[in-house]
């Protein structure tokens, strides 16, 4: 088996080791706009030497947004800056990524530091928000407006639009958020979706948005560029979402041009009881990795180098994702190098502090 810093070629791409950057809103954005702070939050995971970059998830529409400070990608304006992250990314030899999302019924939300709660159009929310059903995700939270079909064609034009807008913005890898119950993970999940329709029901028609959003985000993404998937691999809830049915879903997304399954897990259902621990989540990982025969990254509570190696050497997956711990340290990757005793090219304005 490959370990945490051996290459790893998906379609036309290299990445030169395995350790990625997780997505991760910084609610520092004014109408969806990238400014400094995500130039510099970005870019120093590049001169860490990061494989691969990902941007928070970047909404493809207004009300797709999770607070009124995300990330957007839904207009053209939003490209110009975007390129001057991803040409920065790339010039330290890292993969710029952008993971594109909407927020369904969780969306119009206060930043962390705010309280995190629903915000209404007085302290710079909206409404409606939209969901597959008008069920609100918790107390206090807007009952979403149920998307009608023609909503839901809307929703397909948006990220097949975005995703255009990425690939001129200079991104290298798309991620389709599917997770922590979102607008995708809500029509996945028979907990939050209660439609009657061809988009509810059997686990066919619960997972035909997605899919269909892979087919049309695959018409405009090049044949030679990866393109993720992020799932919560169950709700942790008895009758809701599981990793039987990610399985499966993992299977039919790789047939519609998925590359790799980011597999994360939990946030369609408050109050839900979920076991943390060092790499709760890497079992997920490993199963649909080996029953479904793709590509998958790890990620949740992975900290150590020793750790993420592991993950890797055993076949657990195929890469690592770090969120948290990237915060605390941009440089990560070259502590993981100098402890695993792997080479690593630094940045030459910090080859004095190598040793």
């Amino acid at each position: 088996m490959p370990s945490l810093f051996e290459p790893l070629s998906i379609r036309g791409l290299t990445l030169p080791h395995r350790i990625l950057v997780s997505p991760m809103c910084q609610y520092s954005s004014t109408d969806g706009f990238a400014n400094d702070w995500h130039l510099v939050h970005l870019g120093s995971r590049a001169v860490g030497r990061a494989a691969v970059i990902f941007t928070e998830a970047i909404a493809v529409l207004p009300e797709g947004r999770i607070s009124p400070q995300d990330l957007g990608i839904w207009k053209d304006d939003h490209v110009d800056f975007l390129s001057r992250i991803t040409t920065f990314i790339k010039s330290q030899g890292s993969i710029p990524a952008t993971q594109l999302a909407h927020a369904g019924r969780k969306a119009s939300t206060a930043a962390p530091w705010l309280g995190g709660k629903p915000v209404g159009p007085d302290q710079g929310g909206w409404t409606p928000i939209y969901g597959p059903s008008p069920i609100p995700f918790a107390d206090g939270y807007q009952a979403p407006h149920e998307l009608s079909q023609n909503d839901i064609h809307s929703v397909i034009q948006a990220f097949r639009e975005s995703a255009r807008r990425a690939l001129d913005a200079g991104f290298e890898i798309i991620e389709l958020h599917a997770a922590h119950g979102y607008l995708f993970h809500e029509f996945l999940s028979p907990l939050s979706n209660r439609r009657a329709d061809q988009y509810g029901g059997s686990f066919d028609n619960r997972i035909r948005l997605l899919c269909e959003v892979a087919v049309a985000v695959r018409e405009v993404w090049p044949e030679r560029l990866p393109l993720f998937t992020r799932i919560s691999a169950t709700d942790w809830v008895q009758d809701g979402w599981d990793i039987g049915q990610s399985i499966e879903l993992s299977r039919r997304l790789k047939q519609f041009g998925v590359d790799l399954i980011d597999c994360s897990s939990g946030g369609n259902l408050p109050g839900a009881k979920i076991p943390l621990g060092p790499g709760y989540q890497t079992e997920f990982a490993e199963r649909i990795r080996r029953e479904a025969d793709v590509l998958t990254c790890a990620v949740g509570l992975i900290t150590s180098p020793q750790q993420a190696d592991h993950i890797v050497r055993s076949g657990q997956a195929d890469a690592v994702m770090l969120a948290r711990e990237f915060l605390r340290q941009a440089y990560w990757p070259l502590k993981a190098a100098k402890e695993l005793g792997r080479p690593v090219a630094w940045p030459v304005q910090y080859e004095r502090a190598r040793d």
